[in-house]
């Protein structure tokens, strides 16, 4: 929760003579980055506070993807997730906090990058049959090109659930676009996706 990576690390490794890899995960890890993500929700907690957190949880989930890998205990993915900036617009930090911390909650991430053209992210969707996509745009000559994947998106996958998130959308916007979700931060990304794939009401 102070965002120390290195000590995350040692303690992890301590936690592995006594719990299995998916214990520390779900008992250790993922408890303390709720209580930074409902911080962050409150308002006590900052972005930069926030990453330093997911930074430290990643150093941790390093040691324990280690120990799994060499044990043959499989890392049980919570879903994958496609996520992309949408065409035209080049900002990628906010997707990649988000990728960041998603990953930390489990879920398996497919980032398509920046500036992504309609018919890739469709394409990916299609390809691996994927129930969730987050797209991001922070940039008004972009929203365009955001409703336009969802249309396309919609014709050809329309049990994938679509979620938004970027500085220029509102929730009333990203109903408008038809959008699942409206993601005002990387928290409500992964309260969408636990909703999707473990039926999770928040």
């Amino acid at each position: 929760m102070n965002g120390l990576e290195k000590e995350t690390a040692e303690e992890v490794d301590r936690l592995l003579q006594t719990k299995s890899g998916i214990q520390i995960v779900n008992e250790d890890l993922i408890p303390a980055l709720d209580v930074v993500g409902k911080g962050f929700e409150k308002g006590d907690i900052f972005l930069p506070q926030m990453m330093q957190a997911a930074q430290a949880a990643q150093a941790g989930f390093d040691i324990v993807k280690k120990t799994m890998i060499g044990s043959g205990e499989a890392e049980e993915s919570k879903g994958e997730v496609v996520i992309a900036t949408v065409k035209g617009d080049i900002h990628d930090i906010g997707k990649n906090i988000v990728r960041v911390i998603m990953e930390n909650y489990g879920f398996k991430m497919i980032d398509l990058g920046r500036d992504v053209p309609v018919e890739k992210v469709v394409d990916a969707v299609a390809s691996k049959d994927i129930k969730l996509v987050g797209l991001s745009a922070l940039m008004t000559t972009t929203l365009d090109s955001m409703e336009e994947t969802i249309r396309a998106l919609r014709a050809s996958s329309p049990d994938c659930k679509i979620m938004v998130g970027g500085a220029v959308l509102t929730a009333d916007y990203a109903r408008e676009m038809g959008a699942d979700y409206y993601c005002s931060d990387a928290m409500k990304s992964v309260e969408a996706a636990q909703e999707v794939f473990e039926g999770k009401e928040h």
